[in-house]
């Protein structure tokens, strides 16, 4: 219900900003728009049959991750972000994605499984965050001449490092990772769903935010309104 409502209030915050912010909101619309649809989803699996729908979360993260990289174009394009940049993040996650998933959706309960594609996955993870952090996006944000672009691409940069953090604590709960029952035993293997659950309130919808505060900000700058 919360990705639900975040999608609506974007959608319709779409008709306060300037034309060149819209498409940064109809981005974080489609984000927590789709994860609303897939949670319904997941939620009907999860009820017939208690266990995790792994897949269905894969299929979600593919579409709305790629999204998350998109909103870094978006903001720095008009600082001279080229095309390239936009496929090179894009690539990037999907890189994460498919190797978390191959890690998540046929682990054997070995601990080597699940570190060998956990370590293929983080590489994709790690090129996103030097980009936001060091790399050209950062450049890209400086360069913008713009106070609320920089920061708001270090706050996103701050969600990269910090809230896409949770899932790789997700990750490690499942039979054969590191904190999961054949591991550390901190976690428990169902405790995967909930920590994938607060991840992804705190990256898709709070993502949207810092987007909506960048075009509300620009938007209306000179203003009182």
């Amino acid at each position: 219900m919360a990705m639900f409502a975040a999608a609506v209030f974007f959608f319709f915050e779409r008709g306060r900003v300037d034309n060149k912010w819209k498409t940064s909101l109809l981005i974080s619309g489609l984000i927590t728009g789709i994860a609303a649809v897939h949670y319904y989803y997941m939620r009907d699996y999860y009820a017939a049959t208690g266990e995790n729908p792994t897949a269905l979360r894969y299929i979600d993260w593919t579409l709305t991750v790629p999204l998350m990289c998109v909103e870094f174009y978006l903001l720095t394009k008009p600082a001279g972000a080229k095309i390239g940049l936009l496929w090179k993040l894009i690539i990037a996650s999907v890189w994460m994605l498919v190797a978390g998933y191959i890690g998540e959706a046929f682990a054997d309960g070995t601990a080597f499984h699940s570190v060998f594609w956990g370590v293929i996955s983080t590489l994709g993870y790690i090129y996103i965050l030097y980009a936001a952090w060091f790399g050209e996006v950062k450049a890209l944000a400086d360069q913008s001449g713009k106070e609320s672009v920089k920061k708001g691409i270090r706050t996103l940069a701050w969600f990269v490092l910090v809230g896409w953090a949770i899932y790789p604590i997700g990750y490690m709960a499942m039979p054969g990772g590191w904190l999961g029952p054949d591991g550390a035993g901190i976690l428990r293997s169902s405790d995967m769903d909930l920590i994938y659950n607060i991840g992804d309130a705190v990256n898709k919808i709070g993502f949207g935010l810092v987007v909506y505060g960048i075009a509300i900000k620009e938007s209306f700058k000179g203003s009182e309104a």
